[in-house]
């Protein structure tokens, strides 16, 4: 899929990458594309050698790679040690969605009149503003979307369409909060008294830091008791479930369907694969990776990677190994004491 803007040169895109080249400088550029799909007005980029087969025949203007790819390149070269990291500096040039926000507040949009409004948002159809709200500057609250009383924004920030910020909610610079997403739901918490539930009033609050991305139908829930926190930088996918009073640090990255129960704490700098499940009042350390649909019950105190579960196999193989599985333990305890047996024989 190509995206078009407005026309740039060949020389605008290298100089926003702070990179030195070799083609036409004046070449307009109209957008970005893949190897297959790039056009003489397009800049391609290769960051995955599955598609190295491609390159020779791409019709690009020019393609941003590695230094070690460029002698198979036809083309005018970008070349970077990381060009994913160049791919997502370029899109940003090519992103049409800041040139469509309009400064103002749209006519059916309902604001309290103790908001605090800074210069430059834009309140798009149907949103709403409770009372005690503070928005940044340039803040964009989408269509449909609703601010919670008392609740504070950071500048820069963006809302989509039909997003849910609750009350006494505070979000930092520059997050984007996609569609459908939840920030500050009640945590779930009852207590039982034999006969049914009682449900724990939700005291506490959420706290974004600056840079976060958290994304669609994605859930935070406020704290029971203080605040759930997300650091800063970040990323989080979506279907995400995160409960009351979990803490997530700087720079860390969650991918779809991942599930935190309450009070667990995560680190900096880790990454945890789609479906992952993280029980509650546990402790992540910085620069963990939980490969996908794996399942953590008990706290982790050294960085690296994480994987349970199993692979995918025939129906009928797997049944032979649930079977196999739940005898482990008596397995286990045979092969114990026939050790121990030969233990005392050899003596």
């Amino acid at each position: 899929m190509t995206h078009a803007f407005h026309d740039l040169t060949l020389n605008d895109v290298a100089r926003h990458l702070g990179i030195d080249f070799e083609g036409n400088a004046d070449q307009p550029i109209k957008g970005l594309a893949t190897l297959k799909d790039a056009t003489s007005d397009h800049v391609a980029f290769l960051a995955n050698r599955a598609y190295l087969k491609d390159l020779a025949t791409t019709k690009a203007a020019a393609v941003l790679l590695h230094p070690e790819h460029a002698k198979h390149c036809p083309v005018a070269r970008l070349e970077m040690n990381n060009p994913y990291l160049g791919y997502a500096k370029l899109s940003q040039l090519f992103d049409p969605l800041p040139a469509r926000d309009i400064p103002g507040i749209h006519p059916s949009a309902v604001v309290a009149d103790s908001a605090i409004l800074g210069e430059g948002i834009s309140v798009q159809a149907h949103a709403v503003i409770e009372a005690g709200v503070v928005l940044g500057k340039h803040v964009v609250v989408g269509a449909g979307s609703v601010i919670g009383a008392d609740s504070v924004i950071g500048d820069d920030t963006r809302l989509h369409a039909n997003v849910t910020v609750c009350h006494g909610v505070v979000v930092g610079k520059r997050a984007i909060l996609h569609s459908g997403c939840v920030i500050g739901g009640d945590g779930f918490g009852f207590a039982h008294d034999g006969a049914g539930w009682h449900k724990i009033a939700q005291l506490g609050g959420v706290v974004l830091g600056d840079d976060v991305e958290v994304g669609s139908c994605s859930s935070i829930d406020r704290g029971a008791l203080g605040d759930t926190v997300i650091g800063n930088d970040v990323k989080i996918d979506s279907q995400v479930q995160i409960a009351h009073n979990v803490t997530i640090g700087d720079h860390s990255a969650l991918a779809g369907c991942v599930g935190i129960a309450g009070s667990t704490k995560v680190g900096k700098h880790c990454m945890l694969g789609g479906g992952v499940g993280l029980s509650g009042h546990l402790t992540i350390c910085d620069g963990v990776q939980v490969t996908g649909m794996s399942l953590v019950t008990n706290s982790i105190h050294e960085p690296g990677v994480y994987s349970s579960g199993t692979g995918a196999m025939n129906n009928t193989q797997w049944r032979k190994n649930a079977v196999r599985f739940k005898q482990l333990d008596e397995i286990a305890k045979r092969l114990s004491r026939l050790e121990k047996s030969q233990r005392s024989e050899s003596l």
